[in-house]
């Protein structure tokens, strides 16, 4: 096939592009060159997707089977997309968020739940993150005149992650010693790789699939404890973790989510964040890897880099995912001199 990646050299876009290659398929990137490197192999095409002349000159004697929009987050960005795409290719397929449903992390949702209310034709200052992926959704399905292929991941880790989550607890495991670990290291988790995603998409996409998953691991696939566990083994310091329970690091000031990525307290808001409904998913093909495959893996790739403190691109106005040195130093003392 020829695919289109809207993105392509960051992280989920990388991970579509390198599978779509392994599979002999011809690939066109189209981004500004700005937050990653291109991969050998590919048509990359330079431009601005918010520049309605570079859409042009993107669309100007080039068709496609697929268009993958790893990127679009602007529901007015992502409709002038599909509108130029429209006719120049088969399938759209759109990467988004479970974000996209109000009820989640709160509560349990499949593709029956409810979306953010957001208009398929918002801008930038008219939602935010959750809003403008629902009203992406609803612009590929009102302007893209051809199959529409929505996926919504929940979790996604893996190599070339520039979010930051998994890379910041390799980092700390690096760093060795007691480390804080949070609440139960019995809490299930769920977590997709991204590489899955992008075998999930293609697959699809081959078939002609048009549809919309939610598309993340069964519910329960590890535990904290286990992924925490893995990361000490793969790295191999002298890493301990120190696990503390949620009321203490609440008390402490303790950032869910952001200094201890991952960790969402045992709260009504958080009941449902670890499941979502993978059934439908599972049932048109989803496939995940084990963890600990995704955990030394994204450890490679990390070591290769030479575990630098900060390598999340284009995200200067973002705080870098992990706690302060300082401050868990003084939470461990705390929690030393409580439990004596």
């Amino acid at each position: 096939m020829r695919i289109l990646v809207i993105g392509g050299t960051v992280f989920q876009g990388r991970a579509i592009v390198e599978e779509a290659l392994r599979r002999g398929h011809e690939v066109t990137t189209f981004n500004r060159g700005k937050s990653g490197t291109d991969i050998e192999g590919v048509e990359a095409v330079r431009g601005d997707r918010e520049v309605r002349a570079d859409l042009e000159r993107l669309v100007d004697g080039r068709t496609w089977d697929v268009v993958v929009d790893v990127f679009g987050i602007v529901p007015r960005v992502v409709a002038e997309s599909a509108r130029m795409l429209s006719g120049k290719a088969d399938t759209y397929v759109y990467i988004s968020s479970v974000s996209a449903l109000p009820g989640w992390p709160a509560d349990v949702v499949d593709e029956d739940s409810p979306r953010h209310e957001c208009s398929p034709d918002a801008g930038p200052d008219d939602g935010d993150y959750g809003r403008f992926k629902a009203g992406s959704e609803r612009a590929v399905e009102r302007y893209f005149d051809g199959n529409r292929l929505i996926l919504a991941p929940g979790l996604i880790l893996g190599p070339h992650e520039n979010v930051g989550r998994l890379p910041a607890w390799l980092r700390r495991v690096h760093r060795g010693g007691r480390f804080l670990a949070p609440g139960d290291p019995g809490r299930r988790l769920q977590i997709i790789d991204a590489r899955d995603i992008a075998i999930f998409a293609l697959d699809l996409a081959e078939r002609g699939v048009g549809d919309r998953f939610l598309v993340t691991s069964p519910p329960g696939v590890t535990t904290f404890g286990e992924l925490l566990a893995e990361c000490v083994r793969v790295v191999g310091s002298d890493a301990e973790p120190v696990w503390i329970d949620d009321r203490f690091l609440l008390d402490h000031e303790v950032a869910p989510w952001t200094e201890l990525p991952l960790w969402a307290p045992d709260q009504p808001e958080f009941a449902g964040i670890w499941q979502v409904s993978t059934a439908k998913a599972q049932a048109a093909g989803l496939r995940c890897r084990p963890v600990a495959e995704t955990v030394r893996d994204t450890w490679a790739w990390l070591h290769a880099l030479g575990v630098p403190e900060r390598f999340t691109q284009y995200r200067d106005t973002v705080p870098e995912p992990g706690i302060d040195a300082e401050k868990e130093a003084r939470i461990l003392a705390a929690w030393d001199a409580r439990t004596r």
